[in-house]
């Protein structure tokens, strides 16, 4: 992931909650994405495994696209 021009967007591995257990959120969308991807989510994900997981899995889904 790279960082925007004002420094809006971090890496997900800089984050200082990053090492915080995944979000309900987080894990609810990775659901979604991982049935529409054909893909499993992996237990025990951190905040920030599950963000770079997520947008790993929007590409593949087509969601980001507008072909889903």
């Amino acid at each position: 992931m790279s960082d925007t021009t004002d420094g809006t967007i971090k890496d997900p591995g800089s984050w200082a909650t990053g090492d915080e257990p995944a979000t309900g959120a987080q894990l609810s969308y990775l659901q979604t994405l991982a049935r529409e991807a054909g893909r499993d989510v992996p237990e025990s994900l951190t905040k920030a495994q599950a963000s770079e997981l997520i947008d790993e899995l929007q590409g593949q889904s087509g969601r980001l696209s507008g072909d889903a």
